[in-house]
């Protein structure tokens, strides 16, 4: 019978400190989605002048009715990518663009900007600290 290391089981175990660090960028994108997921319902119950589920009230009021929400879609932001989906909105005389999130962007502007930098500074030789400062900062600490 093979004898088992204690030490080695004890180093198995993953640190609590260390799985809250790694879990905060988690937790922030989570919480920009569900952000970014609110502001575009309310968005759509501005445009109806009703909120979900509510009905329209007589005959002066707004057109258009909620259909359920378009394919997920994946917006990348500088924290990381987010899944997202837009509310859809029929029987309106226009077609419904949220100011919010435009229909075909995927990016933001600051993740757009930032792509022709990275590349300029060396990311498709490899130089990866010069990328790496472009999109976390100056203050980078590379261990």
């Amino acid at each position: 019978m093979k004898e088992q290391s204690t030490e080695r089981l004890i180093e198995s175990r993953p640190d609590p400190s260390r799985v809250v660090w790694e879990q905060l960028e988690a937790f922030a994108r989570q919480g920009v989605q569900d952000l970014l997921q609110r502001v575009l319902e309310e968005e759509v119950d501005v445009l109806l002048r009703r909120g979900r589920y509510e009905r329209r009230q007589g005959i002066d009021a707004a057109e258009g009715y909620r259909n359920g929400f378009g394919t997920p879609r994946r917006l990348s932001l500088s924290l990381g990518t987010i899944t997202i989906q837009r509310p859809r909105v029929r029987g309106l005389a226009e077609r419904f663009e949220s100011r919010v999130l435009p229909l075909f962007k995927r990016r933001t502007t600051t993740v757009s900007e930032l792509l022709p930098t990275l590349y300029l500074h060396g990311l498709a030789a490899g130089d990866f600290d010069l990328a790496l400062r472009g999109l976390l900062g100056d203050n980078l600490l590379i261990i």
